[in-house]
Protein backbone atom coordinates (compact mmCIF):
# COMPACT_ATOMS: atom_id res chain seq x y z
CA UNK A 1 0.00 0.00 0.00
CA UNK A 2 0.91 3.53 -0.89
CA UNK A 3 1.51 5.34 2.39
CA UNK A 4 -0.75 8.31 2.45
CA UNK A 5 0.69 11.92 2.55
CA UNK A 6 -0.42 15.45 2.74
CA UNK A 7 -1.92 15.05 -0.40
CA UNK A 8 -5.62 13.07 0.42
CA UNK A 9 -6.16 9.72 -1.11
CA UNK A 10 -8.92 9.76 -3.90
CA UNK A 11 -10.10 6.12 -5.34
CA UNK A 12 -10.18 6.53 -9.00
CA UNK A 13 -13.81 5.05 -8.73
CA UNK A 14 -15.12 7.81 -5.90
CA UNK A 15 -16.32 11.22 -6.36
CA UNK A 16 -15.47 14.69 -4.25
CA UNK A 17 -16.84 17.56 -5.07
CA UNK A 18 -17.64 21.26 -3.32
CA UNK A 19 -15.67 19.41 -0.45
CA UNK A 20 -12.48 20.57 1.18
CA UNK A 21 -10.21 17.38 2.57
CA UNK A 22 -7.53 17.33 4.82
CA UNK A 23 -4.04 15.51 5.18
CA UNK A 24 -3.38 11.93 5.58
CA UNK A 25 -7.45 11.37 4.31
CA UNK A 26 -8.25 8.59 2.53
CA UNK A 27 -11.76 8.22 0.52
CA UNK A 28 -12.51 4.95 -0.78
CA UNK A 29 -13.59 3.05 -3.35
CA UNK A 30 -17.30 4.11 -5.29
CA UNK A 31 -17.87 6.89 -2.61
CA UNK A 32 -19.26 10.26 -3.15
CA UNK A 33 -18.32 12.93 -1.01
CA UNK A 34 -20.26 16.69 -1.58
CA UNK A 35 -20.08 20.05 -0.14
CA UNK A 36 -18.67 18.37 3.11
CA UNK A 37 -15.29 18.92 5.49
CA UNK A 38 -12.92 15.64 6.17
CA UNK A 39 -10.52 16.55 9.08
CA UNK A 40 -6.69 15.62 8.75
CA UNK A 41 -6.31 11.50 8.98
CA UNK A 42 -10.54 10.93 8.58
CA UNK A 43 -10.76 7.96 6.22
CA UNK A 44 -14.39 6.12 4.38
CA UNK A 45 -14.10 3.06 2.67
CA UNK A 46 -15.48 2.01 0.09
CA UNK A 47 -19.14 3.00 -1.13
CA UNK A 48 -20.23 5.70 1.41
CA UNK A 49 -21.98 8.67 0.81
CA UNK A 50 -21.75 11.93 2.47
CA UNK A 51 -22.94 15.13 1.94
CA UNK A 52 -23.20 18.60 3.81
CA UNK A 53 -21.44 17.39 6.61
CA UNK A 54 -17.84 18.63 8.74
CA UNK A 55 -16.16 15.89 10.18
CA UNK A 56 -13.31 16.05 12.30
CA UNK A 57 -9.99 14.60 12.33
CA UNK A 58 -9.07 10.76 12.72
CA UNK A 59 -13.05 9.87 11.88
CA UNK A 60 -13.21 6.17 11.14
CA UNK A 61 -15.94 5.20 8.50
CA UNK A 62 -16.77 1.72 7.65
CA UNK A 63 -17.85 0.69 4.32
CA UNK A 64 -21.88 1.79 3.09
CA UNK A 65 -22.49 4.53 5.28
CA UNK A 66 -24.62 7.54 4.39
CA UNK A 67 -23.60 10.66 5.90
CA UNK A 68 -26.84 13.11 5.29
CA UNK A 69 -29.53 11.02 4.21
CA UNK A 70 -31.47 13.65 1.76
CA UNK A 71 -34.44 14.66 3.16
CA UNK A 72 -37.43 15.29 0.73
CA UNK A 73 -40.01 18.31 0.82
CA UNK A 74 -42.53 16.55 2.91
CA UNK A 75 -44.53 19.24 2.71
CA UNK A 76 -45.35 19.69 -0.86
CA UNK A 77 -48.39 18.16 -2.82
CA UNK A 78 -45.07 15.86 -4.54
CA UNK A 79 -42.18 14.33 -2.79
CA UNK A 80 -40.73 13.72 -5.92
CA UNK A 81 -37.46 15.64 -7.27
CA UNK A 82 -39.08 17.35 -10.32
CA UNK A 83 -39.75 20.06 -7.71
CA UNK A 84 -36.28 20.91 -7.05
CA UNK A 85 -34.39 19.46 -9.48
CA UNK A 86 -36.51 21.11 -12.35
CA UNK A 87 -33.72 21.91 -14.87
CA UNK A 88 -33.88 17.56 -14.96
CA UNK A 89 -37.00 17.58 -16.42
CA UNK A 90 -38.17 20.80 -18.12
CA UNK A 91 -36.87 23.12 -20.69
CA UNK A 92 -36.30 26.54 -19.18
CA UNK A 93 -36.64 25.93 -15.84
CA UNK A 94 -33.94 26.13 -13.20
CA UNK A 95 -33.57 23.95 -9.96
CA UNK A 96 -35.27 25.42 -6.40
CA UNK A 97 -32.13 26.80 -4.98
CA UNK A 98 -34.17 27.63 -2.30
CA UNK A 99 -34.83 23.81 -1.30
CA UNK A 100 -31.02 23.06 -1.72
CA UNK A 101 -30.48 25.86 1.11
CA UNK A 102 -32.27 24.32 3.17
CA UNK A 103 -30.71 21.45 2.57
CA UNK A 104 -26.72 23.12 3.12
CA UNK A 105 -28.70 24.63 6.53
CA UNK A 106 -29.52 21.24 8.23
CA UNK A 107 -26.07 19.69 7.66
CA UNK A 108 -23.81 17.15 10.36
CA UNK A 109 -21.35 17.68 12.26
CA UNK A 110 -18.80 14.93 13.35
CA UNK A 111 -16.33 15.19 15.88
CA UNK A 112 -12.77 14.21 15.94
CA UNK A 113 -11.57 10.17 16.35
CA UNK A 114 -15.58 8.90 15.92
CA UNK A 115 -15.92 5.60 14.21
CA UNK A 116 -19.15 5.16 12.20
CA UNK A 117 -19.88 1.41 11.82
CA UNK A 118 -21.10 -0.22 8.33
CA UNK A 119 -24.00 0.60 7.03
CA UNK A 120 -24.92 2.95 9.18
CA UNK A 121 -27.54 6.45 8.71
CA UNK A 122 -26.26 9.89 10.29
CA UNK A 123 -29.93 12.05 9.29
CA UNK A 124 -29.38 15.62 8.63
CA UNK A 125 -28.98 18.17 11.25
CA UNK A 126 -27.03 15.80 13.72
CA UNK A 127 -24.11 16.50 15.79
CA UNK A 128 -21.91 13.67 16.71
CA UNK A 129 -19.30 14.34 19.35
CA UNK A 130 -15.61 13.81 19.80
CA UNK A 131 -14.76 10.17 20.59
CA UNK A 132 -18.62 8.67 19.89
CA UNK A 133 -18.73 5.09 18.01
CA UNK A 134 -21.82 4.58 15.51
CA UNK A 135 -22.72 1.13 16.15
CA UNK A 136 -23.52 -0.44 12.15
CA UNK A 137 -26.59 -0.03 10.52
CA UNK A 138 -27.81 2.17 13.26
CA UNK A 139 -29.65 5.07 12.11
CA UNK A 140 -28.77 8.34 14.11
CA UNK A 141 -31.78 11.08 14.12
CA UNK A 142 -30.54 12.64 17.06
CA UNK A 143 -27.30 14.06 18.74
CA UNK A 144 -24.84 11.48 20.39
CA UNK A 145 -22.14 12.77 23.33
CA UNK A 146 -18.62 12.81 23.07
CA UNK A 147 -17.49 9.29 23.87
CA UNK A 148 -20.73 7.43 23.63
CA UNK A 149 -21.62 4.64 22.04
CA UNK A 150 -25.03 4.54 19.89
CA UNK A 151 -26.78 1.70 18.68
CA UNK A 152 -29.99 0.23 17.10
CA UNK A 153 -33.02 2.02 14.62
CA UNK A 154 -33.08 4.63 16.13
CA UNK A 155 -30.00 5.08 17.69
CA UNK A 156 -29.42 5.28 21.29
CA UNK A 157 -26.44 5.53 23.62
CA UNK A 158 -25.94 1.95 25.42
CA UNK A 159 -22.92 3.21 27.08
CA UNK A 160 -20.18 5.90 27.39
CA UNK A 161 -16.64 4.61 26.55
CA UNK A 162 -14.66 5.99 29.85
CA UNK A 163 -15.88 7.70 32.90
CA UNK A 164 -16.81 12.12 33.16
CA UNK A 165 -13.31 12.39 34.50
CA UNK A 166 -11.43 10.51 31.65
CA UNK A 167 -13.37 11.83 29.08
CA UNK A 168 -13.17 15.45 30.12
CA UNK A 169 -9.33 14.88 30.70
CA UNK A 170 -8.95 13.05 26.88
CA UNK A 171 -11.39 15.78 25.39
CA UNK A 172 -8.79 18.91 27.27
CA UNK A 173 -5.70 16.95 25.56
CA UNK A 174 -7.06 17.22 22.64
CA UNK A 175 -4.31 14.89 21.00
CA UNK A 176 -5.36 14.89 17.59
CA UNK A 177 -4.28 18.48 17.53
CA UNK A 178 -0.79 16.94 17.89
CA UNK A 179 1.73 17.29 14.99
CA UNK A 180 2.56 14.75 12.80
CA UNK A 181 5.76 14.05 14.26
CA UNK A 182 4.39 13.79 18.23
CA UNK A 183 1.91 11.35 16.78
CA UNK A 184 4.50 9.26 15.79
CA UNK A 185 6.64 9.56 19.02
CA UNK A 186 3.48 8.85 20.78
CA UNK A 187 2.71 5.46 18.44
CA UNK A 188 4.29 3.18 21.17
CA UNK A 189 2.03 4.55 23.87
CA UNK A 190 -1.24 4.64 21.70
CA UNK A 191 -0.44 0.77 21.18
CA UNK A 192 0.62 0.06 24.88
CA UNK A 193 -0.76 2.93 27.03
CA UNK A 194 -4.44 2.11 29.09
CA UNK A 195 -5.82 5.71 29.32
CA UNK A 196 -5.55 6.28 32.47
CA UNK A 197 -1.49 5.56 32.20
CA UNK A 198 -1.73 7.53 28.83
CA UNK A 199 -3.49 10.59 30.53
CA UNK A 200 -1.06 10.66 33.45
CA UNK A 201 1.99 10.75 30.76
CA UNK A 202 0.71 13.07 28.47
CA UNK A 203 -1.24 15.85 30.43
Amino acid sequence: MTRLGDTPSIHPTAQVRDSELGRYVEIGAGSHVSRSKIGDYSYCVENTQIAYADIGKFANIASHVRIYASMHPMERASLHHFTYRSAWYFEGEEDDQDFFDWRASNGIRIGHDTWIGHGAVVMPGVTIGNGAIIGSNAVVTKDVADFAIAVGVPARTIRQRFSDDVASRLDAMKWWDWSHEKLHQALPDFRALGIEAFLEKYE
